[in-house]
């Protein structure tokens, strides 16, 4: 199942990650996009979530340098960019991938696209290993730790039924019992012409 594939690759992107943890390692993609195009995006699409968490960890320390938290938040907007350019990718690697079927006369369309889903589905795997985490930390509290507990037990119920729902998306698109139709998010607030901010600097 696409999900299996899926889950498999964050965990991997995280895992890697975390050997260095640090926000300025360099990126190496473990797949080859001309070999496995999806497994290809699948990981850069984790390793740019579990990145944005990092800034977004830093960025809320009350004693950061005003400085640096500006740069940092530059850094945030572009991994935004870069977060939902990705998702789109995969959402034209879809396209592309069932181009080919033709949907049934009462198909229907997802109140969201495979990628968006996928993009939660990562969003989640790293909630779960962070999760974990305080689950066995060795100066937390016992309460704390089943409090965390109870949130991870939801979390890996939520990663299943998650995983459930986008393998039966695929399948109904596989089967034309649903259709694909994508819509770019075309973010107004980095384009130098749609921002009037932007715009007036120019």
């Amino acid at each position: 199942m696409f999900s299996k594939k899926a889950n498999t690759i964050f965990q991997d992107a995280i895992s890697t990650y975390k050997v260095l943890n640090t926000i300025d390692q360099p990126f190496h993609n473990k797949f080859d996009k001309t070999q496995d195009l999806i497994a290809h995006l699948l990981y850069r699409k984790c390793w740019i979530d579990t990145v944005q968490w990092a800034y977004e960890d830093i960025i809320r320390d009350p004693n950061i340098n005003p400085v640096e938290a500006l740069a940092l938040k530059r850094k945030i907007d572009a991994s935004n960019q870069d977060r939902t350019d990705t998702v789109e990718y995969i959402d034209s690697y879809f396209l592309e991938h069932y181009k080919d079927i033709q949907p049934k006369e009462d198909a229907k369309i997802n109140s969201e696209s495979p990628a968006w889903a996928i993009d939660r589905l990562s969003i989640l795997a790293l909630k779960i290993y962070h999760m974990h985490l305080e689950t066995v930390r060795g100066d937390a509290t016992a309460a704390h730790k089943s409090a965390c507990q109870q949130k991870l037990d939801t979390l890996l119920e939520q990663r299943k039924d998650l995983s459930i729902a986008i393998d039966d998306l695929l399948n109904d698109i596989a089967n034309g019992d649903k259709y694909m139709k994508v819509y770019k998010q075309m973010k107004m607030y980095n384009d130098d012409e749609l921002n009037p901010v932007l715009r007036g600097t120019k």
